[in-house]
């Protein structure tokens, strides 16, 4: 079952919106302001964000700049009554994923919520797990505070793992993130994990990738 956030400060259409999406199969819990958006978002893990662009406390544009600077990459479907290509524009670049103006069929919510469900957002420009940050913008990755070198290879495998997290990642899916369709010979990537765990682990007390077997590759911090 799908389970969404929605930030909605109009109680009647927030019902409407939690009742309809529940007929669909869908949980949706509600917040009423962008502050508690905010803090649900930090404490839960949601497959996507139905986000008001009016909202008391914090606007919805600076719930999804603040999300983004915290690594979340939770796909973002902004709710607008604003219908201004400018008004678009500053919730894409706030790094929103998609756009939706009031009034709307709520078929077309739906559909739009499954299909942004099914990936993770690209517009997240920094990525973070345990003491691990990976800056996209910049292209760097950090642990600790410490620099950490990585070969192009290195870097699209980690991405990989990093956007996951932390679900598993098949063995499949790594090599079909990194190659392609150019399927590499098969200890190709067991030689390129082998470095990036020298890279992101050795020097480390904890142990972030892991392997799951018969399932694939996670990167994850300890339990709590």
């Amino acid at each position: 079952m799908l389970s969404l956030l929605l930030v909605e400060d109009d109680l009647d259409l927030a019902q409407t919106l939690v009742d309809y999406l529940d007929l669909e199969g869908i949980r949706c819990d509600h917040a009423s302001n962008g502050m508690a958006g905010l803090e649900l978002m930090r404490r839960g893990r949601y497959d996507a964000l139905l986000l008001d662009l009016n909202l008391p406390r914090l606007d919805g544009l600076s719930v999804c700049q603040r999300l983004r600077a915290d690594g979340n990459d939770t796909p973002i479907l902004m709710l607008t009554a604003r219908d201004q290509l400018e008004d678009k524009l500053d919730g894409f670049r706030a790094g929103t994923d998609d756009y939706l103006v009031k009034p709307f069929a709520l078929q077309e919510l739906v559909v739009r919520v499954q299909a942004l469900a099914r990936r993770r957002s690209g517009q997240a420009q920094c990525l973070r797990c345990a003491d691990l940050e990976m800056n996209l913008a910049e292209r760097s990755a950090t642990r600790a505070g410490r620099p950490l070198k990585l070969t192009p290879t290195g870097w699209r495998l980690l991405e990989t793992l990093m956007r996951a997290s932390p679900a598993v990642v098949s063995r499949q899916a790594l090599e079909s993130a990194v190659w392609g369709e150019e399927m590499p010979d098969s200890d190709s990537l067991k030689v390129h994990l082998f470095h990036l765990r020298k890279a992101v682990d050795a020097p480390f007390p904890t142990q972030l990738i892991q392997t799951v077997p018969g399932h694939g590759f996670v990167i994850k911090g300890p339990d709590p």
